[in-house]
């Protein structure tokens, strides 16, 4: 039986997790391994399931609240989404056909590769310089959606972290832009990934809504503190979340 208190707890994770992730992504850090805790005998998939209302409704108040004050580029980034949210839904159906344990190291060898660049190229991202032609960013979008959205659906932790710092690599947009780009791709692969848990009945309701609340305001509130604090700011933000994902991974890796 799901207790009041263990709905309570959830909810305030779920509000941790939104305002981290709506800077930066990481918030599924926070959230998946609070829900993995305290829902103690619900099957896994269900847990995934539940996570993926509260983080689709964060994420889409984000994107929302950036809509109206960071430039989109509606076309490259809505077709990364569209392409993110259909391999996403691959993802989640061949999840269980595939050893996840496998991707653990490869994962984290990228995370810290990325870490690093980052912390070496201190004027990364502080502009917003797009080095790609119109044309090319749609193809870029293409393949960037497929292989990240594919791997959310298929495992998920670092997501946010790994379109983030793609748009700001690959694309040559500011940290406040990347992440503004990075939750109309996430909107699209949580929406997939929740289509798909739905549909075969692994979602708590009763537990899944009041965390989706939760994680609505605080979604709203970390864009609102990322819009006033700057490019700077989600920098550093940026390489404490992706340092604390390659710590839980790495512990995760060698138990």
């Amino acid at each position: 039986m799901i207790t009041t208190l263990t709905i309570a707890l959830l909810c305030l994770f779920a509000f941790m997790a939104g305002f981290i992730d709506s800077m930066v992504g990481g918030g599924g850090l926070i959230q998946l391994p609070a829900m993995l805790l305290l829902l103690k005998g619900v099957p896994e998939p269900t847990i995934f399931g539940t996570g993926k209302v509260s983080s689709l409704m964060g994420t889409a108040a984000a994107l929302r609240r950036y809509a109206g004050q960071v430039p989109i580029q509606w076309r490259s980034v809505g077709t990364a989404a569209v392409v993110a949210g259909t391999f996403a839904f691959l993802g989640a159906r061949v999840v269980s056909m595939f050893p996840r344990e496998l991707l653990r190291p490869m994962v984290l060898g990228l995370l810290v590769v990325i870490a690093l660049y980052t912390f070496w190229r201190k004027d990364l991202g502080a502009l917003h310089a797009p080095r790609l032609s119109p044309r090319r960013e749609v193809w870029v979008a293409i393949v960037m959606g497929a292989v990240i959205g594919f791997y959310d659906g298929f495992f998920g932790p670092g997501t946010g972290s790994f379109l983030l710092f793609t748009f700001v690599g690959l694309f040559g947009y500011d940290f406040l832009t990347a992440s503004a780009s990075a939750k109309l791709v996430n909107v699209a692969t949580n929406l997939a990934g929740l289509a798909y848990f739905a549909y075969t009945g692994q979602v708590l309701w009763q537990v899944a809504l009041p965390m989706a609340a939760c994680n609505i305001v605080g979604s709203t509130l970390g864009a609102q503190v990322a819009l006033k604090q700057g490019t700077g700011f989600v920098r550093i933000l940026f390489l404490i979340v992706v340092s604390g994902i390659i710590l839980k991974l790495g512990w995760e890796t060698v138990r």
